[in-house]
């Protein structure tokens, strides 16, 4: 039977944030994730690393004001994959009043730290800006201010790999099928993709397993789960359009929500999100085509050239699970996180609900509550300590300069890619490749083969989903034909093991 300090069950943002500060804090760290890394939630969210200026209306000044400082403290971890960016607002006189915007916007700048990243926000003359040419005649008037965007799922497999670096064991389509409670440790057998099981004795648990997480609550104690989430879908869509790579858009509705517009791998619009009552299996989720019809339409209120559903390439949806509350409007619960823990034995802490941006915060805060039960625990790290895999080299410009010196051989759209996804890290990737032939088979888009047998090595890429959409965003460009070419040539290669993969 395998022994460890910690089980996290989930990978998504938070599991692999919990995996990645227990195993540098000293622990024994196994995580199992049922499909794959940021399967689910944690590659279905806006992309954003943000405080929330909308939670302000809903008086979540604590959450916003941890969210924006860990803004800055995602960005500097991660600044080849944390890119900030300039939020436009247009004002509607009829739908919330000009002062009411100039206040929220003075608190989101006052509530949390801002560095030089993220100026402050101010008021724009838009027949002045650069956006003029997207948008409406008739807006006028709007207000700018400061976040993020990131690539979610590659956040997620970044913390995974620091974690599996740091002595974690990473095991991906395994599904933990019982655990059993008992004084000293938790008794969990694990099962595989392949129906094969192991046994594993942990002397304490994490829930991350996000909108299973009730779920699994209510397996683990009864009587806690069956009402701690309430769960939410979220849609996108997305649109091949050319959009100001440097701007997003906010944009309010007549129903009182708010719609992003956001620049999108390149050349690419992306449009969401939707907050819509989910009571099915959580992987079985998908876009309604209500909510198409919705997002089209709400972005139809601003754009000077109207979208329609047949322009949308992609559409990805996801379940949020969020604290529950009585209040009927979907998008009005909150957006924070409870910790819960569990006594009566070998300890448990379960996450409910959360959000992208505060992952690091929550992660360190329930690790803090184990660590009474937990002898010998490190102390908290994360906030100060290393960066994350890939950081070395700075930002995306930065760090696309040094590869380009590095194999200036290099096509530029090439080397824009791994610069974005893997930083420092494309020198491991390319091994001692000097031509680009060397690269091997190009499955489309500048997918090499290379780069699909490094991903299967070092990052846990299964299938050619897992390639393109996760580790990715090629899914974008490759046709039916050659998604089924890299499918049968992941099939064919034995992926190499390593320890924790």
């Amino acid at each position: 039977m395998h022994e460890v300090d910690l089980l996290v069950i989930g990978g998504g943002i938070n599991g692999t944030g919990i995996a990645r500060d227990a195993s540098g804090r000293g622990l024994r760290v196994l995580l199992c994730e049922q499909h794959d890394l940021a399967a689910h939630t944690s590659s279905a969210s806006s992309k954003l690393i943000h405080g929330g200026l909308r939670y302000l209306e809903q008086r979540e000044f604590a959450l916003v004001r941890k969210a924006l400082g860990e803004r800055e403290t995602v960005r500097r971890q991660a600044p080849h994959l944390v890119h900030p960016l300039r939020f436009v607002l247009p004002w509607e006189p009829h739908l919330r009043p000009r002062w009411m915007l100039r206040l929220g916007l003075w608190l989101y700048d006052h509530l949390g730290p801002r560095g030089a990243a993220f100026p402050a926000s101010q008021s724009l003359q838009l027949h002045d800006d650069a956006l003029a040419a997207w948008l409406l005649p008739h807006l006028r008037q709007a207000f700018s201010y400061a976040d993020a965007q990131v690539d979610d799922a590659r956040l997620v497999v970044l913390n995974a790999v620091d974690a599996a670096q740091r002595g974690a064991r990473i095991l991906t389509g395994t599904r933990c099928t019982d655990l059993q409670q008992a004084p000293a440790h938790w008794r969990a057998t694990l099962q595989d993709r392949n129906g094969q099981t192991q046994h594993v004795q942990a002397r304490a648990v994490a829930n991350a397993a996000g909108p299973w997480a009730g779920g699994l609550l209510q397996q683990m104690q009864p009587g806690d789960g069956s009402s701690a989430l309430r769960l939410v879908q979220g849609s996108h869509i997305v649109l091949r359009r050319p959009w100001p790579g440097h701007s997003a858009c906010l944009l309010q509705q007549p129903d009182g929500r708010v719609v992003f517009l956001l620049p999108f791998a390149h050349d690419h619009l992306l449009v969401g999100t939707t907050d819509t009552d989910y009571c099915d299996d959580p992987a079985r989720c998908s876009v309604l085509p209500s909510e198409i019809a919705y997002l089209c339409a709400a972005a139809n209120r601003y754009l000077r050239a109207p979208v329609s559903a047949a322009e949308v390439v992609w559409q990805f949806a996801g379940v949020r699970p969020l604290l529950a509350a009585p209040d009927p409007q979907a998008a009005k619960l909150s957006r924070d996180y409870r910790l819960q823990l569990q006594g009566g034995g070998a300890p448990a802490v379960h996450v409910l609900g959360g959000k992208l941006t505060t992952y690091r915060v929550l992660a360190e805060e329930a690790l803090d509550l184990l660590r009474p039960h937990l002898p010998g625990m490190g102390l908290a790290w994360t906030a100060h300590g290393d960066a994350l895999p890939g950081s070395e080299w700075g930002d995306a410009d930065s760090a696309g300069a040094r590869l380009q010196e590095h194999a200036p051989w290099l096509p530029a759209a090439l080397a824009r890619r791994w610069a974005e996804a893997y930083g420092s890290r494309s020198v491991a990737l390319l091994d001692s490749a000097t031509t680009l032939s060397d690269l091997g088979e190009d499955f489309g888009a500048g997918l090499h083969a290379r780069e699909v047998a490094w991903l299967q090595q070092h990052e846990w890429a299964y299938s050619a989903e897992d390639v393109l959409w996760r580790r990715s965003k090629l899914g974008l460009r490759l046709d039916a034909a050659q998604v089924a070419r890299l499918q049968a040539w992941m099939q064919g290669r034995i992926p190499f093991q390593r320890k924790g993969l």
